[in-house]
């Protein structure tokens, strides 16, 4: 009788659904370049969260520059929800909270950076599988990017291409004159269950504008 217990235990055991897995990503970037992926990156990018669930990273800036450009530049883009650091602030705590976006059939990324003077910025974004590369951030004001996603040994490296406005359906691109510069966003995993995240916009006149760099923790 205990035999067929500890079967009939097994057997149930096996019957467990597997975890939900979300493929997005591992499909823009290919099942071979995905399976090269250290373990902890391909979790994070292939955690499914549905039915209301937030993924939340902890952290905390550890490096942050602005030229009077890139100051400057992050003060206009305030009405258009602030997506750049107001401040060169270092050593500053840091949340991520990443969401469903069931209506845009992607995700919410929000960013919480605290600040010593002032109340924390909140930058909020949303990441659509759309578009000619499969990948596009919008970021408020229906100003949005096309980013290219590339493979490192260590994490990924998602560049901003093409920049453009949506408005009532419609796409215009943004004149050359009116673009920031190229903006690449680097996750790199640290091990231990930490990674990396690095913000950089690089003018191609007037170099690097902005530069930031945080080390985040799996919840």
């Amino acid at each position: 009788m205990a035999y067929a217990a500890e079967k009939l235990e097994l057997q149930e055991h096996r019957r467990e659904p597997a975890p939900l897995l979300d493929p997005r990503f591992r499909r823009l970037i290919g099942n071979d370049k995905w399976a090269r992926l250290p373990a902890a990156v391909r979790a994070r990018f292939g955690k499914r969260l549905a039915g209301g669930a937030v993924a939340l990273y902890r952290g905390k800036v550890v490096e942050c520059r602005l030229s009077r450009l890139g100051w400057l530049l992050a003060q206009l883009l305030r009405p258009v929800g602030a997506p750049l650091p107001l401040s060169a602030e270092e050593d500053i705590e840091a949340l991520v909270a990443v969401s469903e976006d069931r209506q845009g059939k992607g995700q919410y990324w929000n960013r919480l950076y605290g600040r010593r003077r002032a109340k924390p910025q909140l930058i909020q974004s949303a990441k659509r599988f759309a578009g000619k590369s499969g990948l596009e951030e919008y970021i408020g004001g229906g100003i949005a990017m096309a980013l290219d996603i590339e493979v490192m040994p260590d994490g990924l490296r998602f560049v901003a291409q093409d920049y453009f406005i949506s408005l009532f359906g419609k796409r215009c691109p943004l004149p050359r004159w009116m673009v920031p510069g190229m903006c690449v966003v680097v996750h790199r995993d640290l091990g231990g269950g930490r990674f990396e995240f690095v913000l950089a916009v690089r003018h191609r006149l007037f170099g690097e504008l902005v530069y930031q760099r945080a080390e985040f923790c799996d919840a």
